[in-house]
């Protein structure tokens, strides 16, 4: 825990020490910089009021503007939202969107740990935490989260099996995001979450999962089926056994069977005939 919390704390340190030296960039325009922007200044004063049109820009509540100053930086880091001044000739500036963006991670051709391939796709959702750290450490951020969300789905995805892939999405979304948070870290990227929509399997292991998961369904059928018959069993013996020691319990037995018989309205009718009444046409 402590080698990790360094290594947090060095990152911490050393993005707020980029974050300081791109903060105080302009700064360093030296002095024919300067000579610039004061020809700037002094042609929007006598371009006035048509100068202002140009001077004045807006930024919505959801964007940040990142000022240049002859290609610098300038000090202060974005701007915004609302209204901020630039002076023309020697200044340009970038709009970033700071809202919460999602993307679809296409499906990617995995081999597990177990050997089996499996096509597996997702969606993340991230924003831009850092304006300025996101236009000058990166050409496009976007595209270059969308690469390394790939990359990284597959490189997590090569360190489990099959049954763990399909069992633990929660904990599989919760490393990919680790992972890009802290890869994306340097590029002002803030990931927010990431989930496993779904994972497709080839068809004979469909197939062959589908007949081991029936081959199972019917081997439990037919413990619990046989656990019935014995039960069964051993209630007639009980049965059996009561009804041995009193006679006349078979035949309440038959008139109760007769009753359920004519509750069903058919025509059939059985009369019993008592054993005892055959004793003398059967021959000893």
């Amino acid at each position: 825990m402590g080698v990790h919390d360094e290594e947090i704390s060095m990152k911490e340190s050393n993005r707020r020490d980029r974050q300081a030296a791109l903060d105080a960039s302009d700064s360093d325009i030296g002095l024919c910089g300067w000579l610039l922007v004061l020809l700037s200044i002094i042609l929007m004063l006598v371009t006035l009021p048509i100068s202002i049109w140009m001077c004045i820009k807006i930024v919505k509540e959801y964007e940040r503007a990142i000022i240049f100053r002859l290609g610098r930086i300038l000090r202060g880091g974005a701007k915004g939202p609302g209204l901020f001044f630039i002076l023309p000739c020697t200044d340009s500036f970038i709009n970033v969107d700071m809202r919460t963006i999602t993307f679809d991670i296409p499906p990617q051709e995995v081999l597990t740990k177990d050997s089996v391939t499996v096509s597996v796709d997702g969606v993340v959702y991230y924003r831009v935490q850092n304006a300025t750290l996101a236009v000058a450490n990166i050409t496009n951020a976007d595209a270059a989260t969308r690469l390394l969300a790939q990359t990284t789905l597959r490189n997590v995805l090569g360190t489990k099996n099959l049954a763990e892939i399909l069992s633990d999405r929660e904990e599989i979304a919760h490393s990919m995001q680790s992972t890009l948070d802290d890869a994306t870290d340097d590029w002002g990227i803030k990931v927010e979450r990431v989930e496993i929509k779904d994972v497709k399997l080839p068809l004979q292991l469909q197939r062959a999962m589908a007949a081991e998961a029936e081959a199972s369904r019917e081997a439990r059928a037919k413990v619990i089926a046989a656990e019935g018959e014995m039960n069964a069993s051993r209630a007639l013996k009980e049965a059996s056994l009561v009804i041995a020691e009193s006679p006349s319990a078979l035949q309440l037995r038959y008139l109760q069977t007769l009753n359920t018989i004519a509750a069903e309205k058919n025509s059939t009718i059985i009369f019993p005939l008592p054993l005892d009444m055959m004793k003398g046409f059967i021959k000893p």
